[in-house]
């Protein structure tokens, strides 16, 4: 590519409109999600009731349901109704000389943000093409604006056993309480929980939330986007390829804490404040 044709792409060939989401407001929030009960199927309910001690070795995000619901009195604001739910790795000892066995339950935690989402008082509808059938028109999508919820790997900071009453977060009916998509990522059963022995789980989660819709935006449109590079069909030899590949020297000798960067700011304050928040700080 020439330094001409360079300046040629740099000069704006026309104004064209684009449908695209935009993101109307955003908020992040830092939970520390403290006592919270691990439901057990059948199976592993079991295992729990023998054990004299557990330790968390992981926590994962299944799911995150959200619904979103405009805010009477307040135009332009929505509700943005937030349920976790998480798959929990257990290590559960049931004597000093037998190996742990380990075991995965499910703990559920909701929270509630209000966030701007704007005005739109339009039905929406489409279609979309499919092979060999006539295009279907589309079921109309209400005017409510989108939640986006981007969940950071959450980290497991504490489990003990304890009774049931002592966790936050119990649900009365298991059947219905858990969604049969979030179910079926489990070996065995939900069902009637033992009434002397529970696990509590504290865990960390940060989240970014954001409330978007469906704009049409005018934007400068330089050219059409080519490649600015050959395609490379060299059929070289795989140990010349391996030789371009610098030694991974940082798989071998991990850094210290002194070289990592602000280590020691984020262990002081990712989790001071143990009682967590229920809203997101803007």
């Amino acid at each position: 590519m020439n330094d001409n044709h360079d300046a040629s792409c740099r000069k704006i060939k026309e104004a064209v409109c684009i449908d695209t989401p935009r993101v109307y407001d955003s908020c992040a929030d830092k939970d520390c999600l403290a006592d919270m009960r691990v439901y057990f199927t059948d199976c592993g309910q079991n295992v729990i009731d023998n054990a004299s001690n557990v330790r968390c070795r992981g926590c994962e995000v299944l799911n995150v349901f959200t619904e979103v619901e405009r805010v009477p009195f307040n135009r332009g604001f929505y509700s943005v109704d937030l349920t976790f739910f998480f798959a929990v790795t257990l290590d559960a000892f049931s004597s000093a000389n037998c190996p742990p066995e380990t075991v995965v339950g499910l703990t559920v935690f909701s929270k509630k943000c209000i966030l701007y989402g704007s005005d739109g008082n339009v039905k929406i509808f489409s279609s979309e093409f499919s092979e060999n059938e006539t295009d279907e028109q589309l079921p109309m999508t209400s005017s409510n604006p989108r939640a986006k919820v981007q969940v950071a790997e959450p980290i497991c900071l504490d489990a003990k056993l304890c009774r049931p009453c002592d966790c936050c977060n119990n649900i009365v009916d298991m059947s219905c309480g858990i969604p049969r998509s979030v179910r079926r990522r489990f070996n065995g059963q939900f069902g009637m929980q033992s009434d002397d022995k529970a696990v509590r789980v504290t865990i960390g989660v940060f989240t970014i939330i954001q409330l978007e819709r469906d704009v049409q935006m005018l934007i400068p449109a330089y050219d059409f986007c080519m490649p600015c590079k050959e395609c490379s069909c060299d059929t070289e030899d795989p140990c010349d390829s391996f030789r371009k590949i610098k030694f991974p020297v940082g798989e071998f000798f991990p850094p210290s804490e002194k070289n990592i960067p602000d280590s020691g700011k984020l262990c002081s304050e990712s989790f001071s404040n143990n009682s967590g928040s229920c809203g997101c700080c803007k």
